[in-house]
């Protein structure tokens, strides 16, 4: 392969050249742009292939949106329809067996409630009774005590009753022998009495 090189103009020479090509390039743009009239798409000439192509890319669309695409985008909105309609009865089902499991435990719970307040009833009851006999049995013994301490003293009165005469008739003869000197006799103290 051989490279040939290519010959080397001074710079003031190539300038004049490189000025004249864009120059005449841009007026052969210019020239065309003005003989054609404007934009393609906007004449008349093209406008039946421009149809026909519209028309075929409309029937195009139409046919994959309609057969494609709209099938698919009903199936699935049909199984979103049929996955939330399950769902909204599987929470009204779990709903009302979460009400029916509500009214049997509130249920349950008055039933205990009931059944406690029986059996407080029934323990207070049970109490009252044991208290009230307890406080009979207790009565009945202090009633008990409280004759036999009424006998007691009563004796111990009666002895202190049979003594008083005695210590009184001592007390008499001892201040009488105190104050006249001498003792009295037994029958002096009875007499007195």
């Amino acid at each position: 392969m051989t490279v040939h090189a290519q010959p080397v103009m001074p710079a003031d020479a190539a300038t004049p050249v490189a000025v004249e090509d864009t120059h005449a390039t841009t007026e052969h743009a210019a020239d065309a742009e003005h003989g054609s009239g404007g934009l393609p798409q906007f004449e008349f000439q093209h406008w039946f292939g421009q149809i026909v192509y519209l028309v075929f890319l409309f029937a195009l669309l139409y046919l994959l949106i309609a057969k494609v695409f709209a099938p698919r985008m009903r199936r699935v909105f049909d199984e979103r329809q049929q996955t939330i309609s399950g769902a909204i009865e599987s929470a009204r089902q779990v709903q009302a067996e979460a009400q029916g499991q509500a009214d049997a435990a509130k249920k349950e719970v008055e039933d205990a409630r009931a059944s406690s307040r029986g059996t407080a009833a029934a323990a207070k009851a049970r109490i009252t009774e044991s208290a009230n006999a307890r406080a009979v049995a207790q009565e009945a013994e202090v009633s008990a005590q409280i004759a036999a301490a009424e006998a007691a003293i009563a004796k111990t009165r009666d002895a202190a009753m049979k003594s008083v005469s005695d210590i009184a008739s001592e007390t008499a003869s001892a201040i009488v022998e105190h104050l006249t000197g001498k003792k009295p006799t037994a029958s002096e103290m009875k007499g007195s009495a």
